[in-house]
């Protein structure tokens, strides 16, 4: 068999085959050229892609923060807005409804704001199932002297 192989290799030199060779290398180099070009062009394209969806996602975020801070003075807000603390994590606003006019403390409100299609987090709906189940309690905790 490597005889044969052998023959036929020399046969292929003996009638010029060196010039088919060439074009052979040519072709597999102009392949390999043309598969790195498409790779290339490829990553470009995904890289400005993903640029395009991380600056939307930041609009988004920014959004939202600007979103939770002027939430108490847009309409619906469920309290009065000088009831309202911010405290940011895991929620947005505890509001103490009735604090501000000096009254009675009718309720104590819990207030995520979302804007747009976002959901509560994982530790959002936990946070909102104690409350829903009344699993809330108030700690005084003194300092030792």
């Amino acid at each position: 068999m490597l005889k044969t192989l052998f023959s036929q290799l020399s046969l292929f030199f003996a009638t010029g085959g060196s010039g088919a060779l060439f074009a052979l290398f040519a072709l597999a180099a102009l392949s390999f050229f043309a598969g790195f070009l498409i790779c290339a062009l490829s990553l470009s394209r995904r890289v400005r892609q993903a640029r395009k969806d991380a600056v939307k996602k930041s609009r988004a975020v920014l959004g939202g923060l600007a979103g939770e801070q002027v939430a108490p003075f847009l309409p619906g807000f469920p309290c009065n807005p000088a009831d309202a603390r911010f405290v940011g994590k895991p929620v947005d606003f505890v509001a103490f409804s009735g604090a501000a006019e000096g009254g009675e403390i009718k309720e104590i409100i819990f207030v995520e704001v979302k804007s747009g299609e976002a959901s509560l987090s994982k530790r959002e709906r936990e946070i909102k199932a104690c409350v829903q189940e009344g699993r809330l309690r108030f700690v005084e905790y003194r300092i030792p002297v």
